[in-house]
């Protein structure tokens, strides 16, 4: 039933590859803009009146100097009204199917607003080849205009400053012969298309009265639309396609773009579903999944990939971003990014919105400003609206104050095609024009579909009660698929009958469908296909052999210390720089005192030496937020980039200080690592306590998408965490949200205290053969703390990530009756009054991989304490944030386990506060002193003392 062999998209006049600029422009281009264009050269009055006396000597009537002034101002007129058409003409254009929206002219568009009246209509007019017209009258200007811009398409792109751009746009919709033909064949198809797309609608509702499906009803043409971005961007040089939508529609894309099998959807309508263990995971309803396939149009195949989605609108749009631009990393089809050389040809994202989420969801725009910005630019993505005007049960001029949805694509100068959802072949030019547009200039491109909900929110909802007269109007309006079967009936392209026809034998294809699918039988789920064949789910969580040895050997650590600490001759460093450099060489030279960023840099060189790629995004991640990465270094000369790390061979590096955003690059980010394992993708939070910005994403995506979705993910996010008394945005992580979302093995929540350590934990991530997104309490103060410090044996040889770190100057084992559990930045401060205050029956072991919770290590170690009287877990967050709900029930299986005398521990810590961190400096040491003297006992070992004194 499906169309792949036949040419919907005939079109000799507009057929092929357009010629384009040879570079990729960046989203401001040169000045010049709107100056530049040939109705500013038609303005000149030299080269205006010169061509008025030419075309007239042409024609054998010479004029006087009256007439050349006379026709010239004729001719500035009717620039003047071609100018306004250009810039306004979208606003008198048919998009409304339900007429609701009256296109009313606005009074500049009219003739006599330039005082042509009368005779003076159909005065021929000297144009001087604009819109290719050398003379025309105002009355066939006018028709021209009206048919160009305010037919069934209107075009919103004079806000564009690049030139290049605007006069290919031009080209595809001005001029007198600029009508949207197709050839009969292509029609046939379209309808076809369209079809299919309502009949599956209406199939799904017969057979299943009252479930939710979210149905595309009133947005069929959508479905020819979407296959000619396929087979118009095979043609074009596209190989793989990336989509992202939301519910609406997106069971009919999934079976009539994607070509998911009918039977496979209608098996899951069933109930398939509701049976998870049958492919494994929890599940998701039906309309949050997604899926992958190749299509063939004309021999040139193309994959496509939906991914799946949460109810959260306009969440999937940076994952999709993302893992394109991951796919492109692949394909080698990034070359310079931006600018000259750029490629981002060959992975195209698409993404579907809702027209009140296009204008209410604030990612929307996260997303635009990631759109030619080094790092992050895809060569530009095309965004359908399905523009239903209305978003649930309220009118677009309650939910937005702009008069399109699509309005905040203009703030990067992306063109917008407004285009009548009642006419498909409108639809699919749009979509064609647009996928020429992407290819040729590498930028975003909006087409806004007006159309209508048939039904209400979802096929059980009642419309009526919110938007009465509206559904009036839908009650008794004609489907897609009538209207244009009486057409090309009309046309001559179709005989009567040929509709019923079509849904004959499309019904009858889905019956067969909707019996095969009774035996149907699905298939235990393929996590690991593609590039991540080879990878698996892993072994249980609580087992030791789950990590793998990560040290490394010398002579590479040797190489990478020359690397991070030599610089090329022609660079000039900050001074400051030199110093941290200086600092560097001396780790290196006595082997003693490497700090956390070294230790980081030598996981990344390492990685990199053995063929894994490295991804590092954030804001201010290339030097670090507390000055301590320096992963890139500025000539103070030039401003030029030197980034050591790029220079170790094998692997790709790459580091990028985001924009300031944490939803859209986070989303991104988990977009790449999904794309791509064998690439260690971190984000880091200037401060940790800003990731809830990007809270959707943690919950919809990190947390749980292995569970609804079956799919894994090894994004690593650094988020720095500790209370240094710099108040409650500067403070928290938030560690207590990861912590309360850990289920099911599905991710691993870390607290760090050891520079080696990181280093093992990060090399870990891309030595297994399993991924998990690893979330980390990165530190501040421990950057540089004294005793946070590693030498090089720690990575060379043998080592690994340790869950738990034993305390080396604490009590012997049998000497033991206190122990202290904490995690963090608190364990200096522990160690520190432990030993000024002398005792000499404690120890401090500190957990460094919260979950999942090491309690088998901790048992053995614990097991090892005979006389062992008292078990304190400390934590400097609040009580009621933090680690200690977590773990405490954790601690008390574990000493369970370990046979210990004691049963449960006790908590020291701050008091339970509505705010993560006090404001006071003074307030917030005081609490510190507390706690740590709480934990150690101290404050009833001075008492006693002091009653004995006494």
């Amino acid at each position: 039933m499906g169309s792949e062999s036949q040419d919907f998209l005939s079109d000799p006049a507009q057929d092929g590859p357009q010629p384009g600029p040879s570079w990729q422009r960046r989203n401001w281009p040169q000045v010049g803009g709107a100056a530049e264009d040939e109705l500013t050269r038609a303005l000149d009055p030299t080269t205006l009146r010169e061509g008025i006396k030419a075309a007239a000597k042409k024609a054998g009537t010479p004029v006087s100097d009256a007439s050349v002034e006379e026709a010239a101002n004729d001719t500035l007129r009717a620039i003047m009204l071609i100018r306004t058409y250009r810039v306004r003409g979208h606003l008198a254009a048919d998009l409304d199917p339900l007429g609701l929206h009256h296109s009313d002219l606005p009074a500049d568009m009219t003739p006599e607003y330039y005082g042509f009246t009368g005779a003076a209509l159909d005065r021929k007019i000297y144009l001087g080849g604009t819109m290719g017209l050398q003379w025309a009258t105002i009355r066939e200007l006018v028709a021209i205009l009206r048919a160009n811009y305010c037919g069934k398409v209107g075009l919103e792109y004079m806000h564009i400053t690049d030139v290049e751009e605007r006069r290919f746009l031009q080209d595809r919709m001005e001029g007198a012969d600029k009508h949207i033909e197709f050839s009969a064949e292509g029609k046939k198809a379209i309808l076809g298309a369209v079809v299919r797309g309502e009949q599956w609608e209406k199939f799904c509702g017969k057979k299943y009265v009252g479930t939710k499906r979210f149905g595309l009803d009133g947005g069929e043409s959508m479905i020819p639309a979407l296959e000619a971005v396929i087979k118009y961007g095979g043609q074009l040089g596209v190989k793989e396609i990336v989509y992202g939508m939301a519910h609406r529609g997106r069971l009919n894309v999934l079976a009539n773009v994607m070509a998911k099998p009918y039977k496979v959807i209608f098996h899951e309508f069933s109930g398939g579903t509701a049976n998870p263990e049958d492919v494994g995971g929890s599940g998701d309803v039906k309309y949050h999944l997604g899926t992958s396939t190749d299509r063939d149009f004309d021999g040139i195949k193309v994959h496509m990939s939906l991914m799946p989605n949460p109810s959260h609108l306009e969440t999937v749009d940076p994952i999709v971003l993302g893992k394109v631009r991951a796919y492109q990393q692949i394909r080698d089809d990034i070359g310079t990014d931006i600018g000259p050389g750029a490629k981002h040809k060959q992975v195209l994202p698409v993404l579907i919105h809702g027209d009140a989420a296009f204008a209410g969801q604030g990612i929307v725009w996260e997303c635009f400003g990631l759109s030619g910005v080094k790092g992050y630019n895809t060569g530009g993505c095309i965004h359908f609206i399905i523009n239903n005007q209305i978003g649930f049960t309220t009118s677009p001029q309650f939910s937005r104050g702009s008069p399109y949805p699509s309005d905040v694509a203009k703030g990067i100068q992306c063109p917008v095609l407004h285009v009548n959802g009642d006419d498909p072949e409108a639809v699919t030019f749009a979509c064609k024009l647009a996928i020429d547009y992407r290819q040729t200039f590498g930028r975003d491109i909006v087409i806004d579909m007006w159309c209508y909900r048939r039904f209400g929110h979802n096929e059980g909802d009642e419309p009526g009660f919110t938007q009465p007269l509206m559904y009036q109007k839908i009650r008794a309006h004609k489907p897609v698929s009538e209207l244009y079967a009486e057409r090309l009936q009309r046309e001559g392209v179709v005989p009567a009958g040929f509709l019923g026809e079509q849904v004959a034998a499309f019904n009858a294809h889905l019956e067969e469908h909707f019996d095969a699918a009774k035996t149907y039988k699905a298939n235990q789920a393929d996590w690991f296909g593609g590039r991540w064949s080879g990878f698996n789910q892993p072994m249980d969580p609580e087992s030791a052999r789950r990590n793998v040895p990560t040290g490394i050997e010398q002579k590479l650590f040797d190489s990478l210390g020359r690397t991070l600490t030599s610089v090329p001759g022609d660079l000039t460093i900050h001074k400051t720089l030199g110093r941290v450099l200086d600092a560097k060489r001396e780790m290196f030279n006595s082997g003693e005192g490497f700090d956390w960023a070294t230790a980081e840099a030598l996981a990344f060189g390492s990685l990199l030496s053995e063929g894994y790629s490295v991804r590092l995004s954030g804001q201010d991640c290339g030097r670090g937020t507390f000055s301590h990465r320096h992963a890139v270094w500025v000539d103070q000369t030039n401003e030029n980039k030197y980034v050591p790390l790029t220079t170790v061979p094998h692997g790709f590096f790459e580091v990028y200080d985001s924009p300031l955003s944490e939803y859209g690059v986070l989303g991104y980010e988990y977009g790449y690592a999904s794309a791509d394992p064998k690439t260690l993708v971190l984000w880091e939070g200037q401060f940790g306590d800003f990731a809830n910005g990007a809270q959707i994403v943690i919950d919809q995506y990190i947390a749980s998408s292995e569970s609804k979705w079956l799919r894994a993910n090894g994004l690593v996010l650094l988020l720095p965490h500790g209370y240094e008394g710099q108040g409650p945005e500067h403070s928290s992580a938030r560690l207590e949200r990861y912590l309360q979302l850990c289920a099911e093995d599905n991710m691993q929540v870390c607290n760090i205290t050891s520079p080696a350590n990181y280093f093992h934990v990060l090399r870990r991530q891309m030595h297994r053969s399993f991924r998990k997104p690893l979330i980390i309490m990165s530190p501040k103060s421990l950057l540089r703390h004294p005793l946070a410090k590693s030498s090089a044996e720690e990575f060379v040889g043998e080592g690994h990530f340790m869950r738990i770190l034993s305390d080396v100057n604490g009590a012997a084992d049998k000497d033991t009756r206190r122990v202290i559990l904490c995690s963090g930045k608190v364990a200096y401060d522990l160690f520190e009054a432990r030993d000024a205050a002398e005792l000499a029956d404690t120890q401090i072991i500190r957990i460094e991989q919260i979950y999942p919770f090491p309690g088998e290590p901790l048992a053995a170690r614990l097991a090892k304490m005979p006389n062992l009287e008292e078990v304190v877990w400390c934590q400097e967050e609040p009580k009621n944030n933090g680690s200690w709900f977590f773990v405490e029930p954790l601690i008390e299986e574990t000493l369970t386990n370990a046979k210990a005398k004691v049963s449960r521990a006790r908590y020291a810590g701050r008091h339970a506060s509505a705010s993560p961190a006090t404001g006071s400096a003074k307030r917030h040491t005081l609490e510190q002193n507390a706690l740590v003297a709480d934990a150690l006992g101290l404050s009833a070992r001075s008492e006693i003392r002091r009653k004995k004194k006494s």
